[in-house]
């Protein structure tokens, strides 16, 4: 009895299949928006300290799930003056709000290399369903690494996050989410990727 009860056991979890985490390689990862200004010019922006993983049970990543952490605080548009401004409590407001999250519930294939992923995001207290366009490369094994790629973009509404009362017209409603990078599968004992 005890025999057939272990091969039982065997049997059940050779037929699993557990999740892998990825992290994000942060030295080739890079999280970013873009604004338009005064409906004349383009300003990106990127957050310098983030936390990224990929949670997947398949080898293509067909299944991943994907969790993102940003420090508001290390927001940078090239100009302290404006990121400061950003910090603020008429924008991002840290003191109450240090952190913008996401999640995505879903992560569906349209065709080839390209996805569409669904998830929330969260910014000032305020969460919201997002749809994001990406485009994946691999994975694929480089020396003793496995790795793969993502490209990511889709657009908000700064107003759907009570981010900033200035007009559209020197500040734009919309803006773009860019974030592009590379994600490793971790060994279960070895260390994550250097920041």
């Amino acid at each position: 009895m005890k025999k057939l009860t272990a091969l039982t056991i065997c049997m059940l979890l050779s037929g699993l299949t557990f999740a892998q985490t990825w992290m994000a390689d942060k030295a080739h990862t890079r999280v970013g928006f873009t604004v338009t200004h005064l409906l004349l010019s383009e300003v990106d922006g990127n957050f310098k300290t983030f936390d990224a993983k990929i949670t997947s049970a398949k080898p293509d990543l067909s299944d991943a799930v994907f969790e993102l952490t940003a420090d508001i605080n290390s927001i940078d548009t090239d100009n302290e003056r404006r990121d400061n401004d950003l910090r603020s409590d008429k924008y991002f407001d840290v003191a109450k709000h240090p952190t913008l999250t996401f999640k995505s519930t879903s992560f569906q294939k349209v065709e080839g290399k390209k996805y569409k992923m669904m998830g929330n995001l969260t910014m000032r207290g305020v969460t919201k369903p997002m749809t994001l366009e990406v485009t994946m490369n691999g994975p694929t094994t480089m020396g003793k690494q496995e790795k793969a790629g993502f490209k990511v973009t889709g657009m908000l509404k700064r107003s759907d996050f009570s981010l900033g009362t200035v007009p559209v017209a020197v500040v734009s409603d919309e803006v773009e989410l860019k974030a592009n990078g590379e994600f490793v599968r971790q060994d279960p004992a070895a260390p994550a990727p250097a920041k």
